[in-house]
């Protein structure tokens, strides 16, 4: 089998039931280098416009849970990366500009 293209984001407990009950369907991330480095293409010279990385899955966390702790663990389908204004109910600041990860349907974790 190959081998999945996953980005991990751990998650407070809010809003990890909110993902997993399949309330809240989006991530907010900041906007600074930390994460620029993890979900921007770096690749060639980018100066005005930028290319996300693709993902095959998101695998949700509450917190940082033992590899075996599947309780903890909550993996979706990746349905794209965008810059914009998040929503106030799922965690956003008004006014503010985020990368919005947008999440899949939930699958089944491979042991």
């Amino acid at each position: 089998m190959n081998k999945s293209n996953i980005l991990y984001l751990p998650l407070k407990k809010k809003w990890f039931n909110m993902i997993v009950s399949g309330i809240k369907k989006e991530e907010y991330r900041e906007i600074n280098d930390y994460w620029t480095k993890r979900l921007v293409e770096t690749e060639g010279n980018l100066i005005d416009g930028f290319t996300f990385k693709d993902f095959d899955y998101i695998e949700f966390t509450l917190g940082y849970p033992a590899a075996d702790n599947t309780d903890a663990r909550a993996r979706f389908k990746f349905a794209g990366i965008e810059k914009a204004a998040g929503r106030l109910e799922w965690g956003a600041e008004p006014g503010k500009t985020y990368y919005v990860i947008k999440i899949g349907e939930r699958i089944n974790i491979e042991s």
